[in-house]
């Protein structure tokens, strides 16, 4: 097995098992304590090569939580469609960000990390916004970001803590990885 495959092993599988922790989450009752920004940045990273990856990735794994919702609990899973258009572009915009980091050190990740937060809370509240749940003026622009600051708070520390476990455990499953297959070859 080539390093490329292990790298795509490895890159599903974290952000397969990071994007459980939506539907975890919503058992908890954490407001927004989901780490979609830092599972969209790590697949932009893992997955650059194959961008359609890195894009699709983690708006299935959105996609796939929504689903869980609309049909098992009762929580809606699907709001609107302008909502869910403007989430999955969030998702997508943070995704690609990923792309542009060239190497995974703990200052890179934070810094992309933080970047990837700030445009799925910008781009999603948009969203909200464009539903026109407070009206279509600026002061409602204004009340969309100002009411969405505690979920933005949570998010981005779910956003942090995610992007420590998805780029650590990457790191140090590749490293475990390449010391036992040099101990094969010696």
């Amino acid at each position: 097995m080539n390093k490329n495959n292990i790298n795509l092993i490895i890159a599903v599988f974290l952000i397969l098992a990071a994007s459980t922790a939506r539907v975890v989450n919503a058992g908890l009752h954490l407001n927004n304590f989901v780490p979609i920004a830092a599972i969209s940045v790590f697949s932009g990273f893992a997955f650059r090569e194959k961008r359609s990856w890195a894009l699709l990735t983690p708006i299935l794994g959105q996609f796939l939580a929504d689903v869980y919702f609309q049909l098992f609990t009762y929580t809606p899973g699907f709001y609107s469609v302008v909502d869910q258009l403007f989430t999955y572009a969030a998702i997508a915009g943070a995704a690609s960000l990923g792309f542009a980091m060239k190497e995974h050190k703990a200052l890179h990740v934070a810094g992309f990390t933080l970047g990837a937060s700030a445009i799925f809370f910008i781009v999603s509240n948009f969203g909200f916004f464009a539903h026109g749940w407070n009206g279509y003026t600026a002061s409602g622009l204004v009340k969309t970001y100002i009411d969405a600051i505690p979920f933005y708070r949570n998010s981005l520390i779910a956003d942090v803590v995610g992007g420590i476990v998805l780029f650590g455990g990457y790191t140090a499953t590749m490293k475990a990885l390449t010391a036992k297959m040099e101990k094969v070859k010696a």
